[in-house]
């Protein structure tokens, strides 16, 4: 059971940082995974909220989309999209957002709207969804991601979510005032704001990778902290729980 692949490191890191007390904007896929990998170990009321508007949900399985009807028959309480957005997101009543991304910049810019030229893109992407008000609304932003340079790019072909714009103090100018993305959960690392520049550097290096595997999975200029962590690898505890849920979920979801 101490055996464990990249994904499943990245999963569980990812949940071990929500905490207990957090009301957490969830996003389908791997924040949906981590978040509750986390509901489901160390943080048991932990409220989950999806953009169909269900509220404090405790899905068996993870969700095939926001629409599956596993979140509303789980949740405390559902409400219009119309309220989760204006009262409970935009009214800063969320902690935290967890969000993934097709292509990310260096200053936690989120791509899911187009690959290539706007016009006449290489690949159209499904769109923002409530992401751009996720990452405006939310107290603060946790982003996970698996890391390449095909996704981590210097310059992002479309800013379909705002992270911290071109750096510094620009997230501001716009008048947003929550915190922004405070943490970046990839399969080899982990990253988090520059305090004042506000570009990624990477703090924590997951076990058995390299800085050099680092820098050829990123499409620009890797930073280091002065002082990086190793982060700790997942117990046989985590992995066990996170593992079911995958079994569930897939037997769940077997032939749609």
């Amino acid at each position: 059971m101490t055996d464990y692949n990249s994904t499943e490191m990245m999963t569980v890191t990812a949940a071990r940082a929500l905490k207990n007390e957090d009301v957490c904007f969830v996003g389908i896929g791997m924040p949906s995974a981590a978040c509750n990998l986390a509901r489901l170990t160390h943080a048991p009321d932990i409220t989950l909220i999806y953009e169909s508007g269900t509220i404090g949900t405790k899905p068996d399985v993870l969700p095939l989309s926001i629409g599956d009807g596993e979140l509303c028959e789980t949740a405390v309480n559902t409400v219009p999209v119309t309220e989760m957005f204006r009262y409970w997101l935009q009214g800063g009543k969320i902690s935290v957002g967890f969000l993934g991304a097709a292509q990310l910049d260096k200053f936690g810019n989120i791509n899911t709207t187009v690959i290539g030229d706007y016009d006449n893109p290489k690949v159209r992407l499904p769109g923002g969804g409530g992401a751009p008000e996720i990452a405006t609304s939310c107290g603060e932003i946790f982003l996970v991601m698996k890391q390449s340079k095909r996704g981590f790019v210097e310059k992002i072909d479309f800013v379909t979510s705002l992270g911290y714009g071109k750096g510094g103090d620009d997230r501001a100018s716009y008048g947003v005032t929550t915190k922004g993305p405070s943490r970046l959960i990839t399969d080899l690392c982990i990253m988090e704001p520059h305090p004042t520049d506000k570009h990624f550097i990477v703090t924590s290096i997951h076990p058995g990778v390299s800085r050099d595997d680092i820098i050829a999975a990123t499409g620009w200029q890797v930073e280091f902290a002065e002082e990086v962590a190793e982060t700790p690898v997942p117990s046989a505890h985590e992995l066990q729980v996170l593992r079911e849920l995958h079994a569930r979920t897939n037997a769940a979801h077997e032939g749609q």
